[in-house]
């Protein structure tokens, strides 16, 4: 009978691989239970990989476009924000018109004029703001600042281009007006429709206020949908009310008659109203894009949870069977361990 022999180091490096594989696999088994996916779909699934690859793509394009309408919701919202305080700066010119109307005292005009120009002021700001560096109001141009302000040193260019227009209006009369005491109600009500109102209705407004574009901005809130996200300082509300402020806060308080006071007050109010109106109107039509938004975002969370589940149905693994997995390894691990360091004791050294 012949024997040989076994050395223990053989044991202890076949026993150490043993422990590296184990360790190895338990790492995978601990992500595939941390993440509920196997720890390399492409060599779990195999051929049916690229179904999985497909359904990570959509899964890519429903989150980006989930997150841009996330920035749409949020431009809409600061838009709405700003068509209220101008709005409410229109119903304080209106209010203001409406308290001083018939009124001649120069203390009150002087009052009326302040309060006015604060509002253009409050008005010229909300129409100015910006959100992520972007103006709100400037339609495509969104690096351009939507409006000027009026009350500006030196004057500014809307400013001198009404005080040229009085004074070209005053002096084409017949015989010419040296004063705004000579002007009737008819020279008034004509130097207001014909000559103010073309400054702000025709290309005047592009030259001496507004800088934004007429093109609206716009953005894709779904596969098949895609919706204006903004106004600009070019629509119809805000050309009124700045028509109104000017009239009101320039003319009001010169030295004119009772009776063209008035008109200029009638005339005042006419188109403060028609901007609250067109301010309004614009409110309206953002609130109907943030109801798409709201209405594609609960579309593409349906088409969110929908993907996922056939996602996990793919790439999931089963957690009891992974829990059972790790377990086992554990104990072997323990087991590998134990018998590693009882072979690290054999030596002949203990037997002399």
């Amino acid at each position: 009978m012949k024997t040989s022999y076994v050395s223990n180091l053989a044991i202890q490096s076949a026993m150490r691989l043993t422990i590296q594989q184990n360790q190895s696999e338990l790492l995978k088994l601990t992500q595939e239970q941390t993440t509920g996916r196997h720890y390399d779909v492409g060599l779990a699934l195999g051929a049916t990989a690229s179904r999985s690859l497909n359904l990570q793509r959509e899964l890519d394009r429903l989150n980006s476009m989930k997150s841009t309408n996330s920035v749409v919701t949020q431009r809409l919202s600061g838009s709405q924000g700003a068509l209220e305080t101008m709005a409410k700066a229109a119903e304080k010119v209106r209010d203001t018109l409406v308290t001083y109307k018939g009124n001649d005292a120069a203390s009150q005009l002087k009052i009326q004029k302040t309060e006015i120009m604060g509002a253009l002021q409050t008005f010229t700001a909300a129409a100015n703001t910006s959100f992520n560096g972007e103006f709100l109001f400037s339609g495509i141009n969104t690096d351009a600042k939507p409006v000027a302000d009026y009350d500006t040193t030196p004057s500014s260019a809307a400013k001198t281009a009404f005080d040229n227009a009085l004074s070209t209006f005053m002096g084409a009369q017949v015989p010419p007006l040296t004063g705004m005491d000579q002007f009737s109600v008819t020279q008034m009500q004509d130097f207001i429709k014909n000559t103010v109102e073309p400054m702000f209705t025709g290309s005047d407004w592009d030259a001496n206020w507004s800088d934004a574009s007429n093109q609206n901005m716009t953005s894709r809130i779904s596969a098949s949908e895609v919706i204006e996200s903004s106004t600009n300082a070019n629509t119809k509300g805000f050309r009124m009310f700045a028509m109104a402020s000017v009239i009101a806060a320039e003319l009001m308080d010169k030295n004119v008659t009772h009776e063209v006071r008035s008109a200029i007050g009638v005339a005042a109010l006419d188109y403060v109203e028609q901007g609250i109106a067109g301010l309004n109107a614009e409110r309206s039509s953002l609130g109907i894009s943030e109801a798409r938004v709201k209405k594609a975002n609960t579309s593409i969370d349906a088409q969110l949870k929908l993907v996922n589940t056939h996602v996990a149905d793919i790439e999931g693994v089963d957690p009891i069977e992974t829990s059972t997995r790790i377990n086992t390894l554990k104990v072997q691990l323990e087991t590998s361990y134990t018998l590693t360091s009882r072979l690290q004791q054999m030596s002949l050294l203990n037997f002399l």
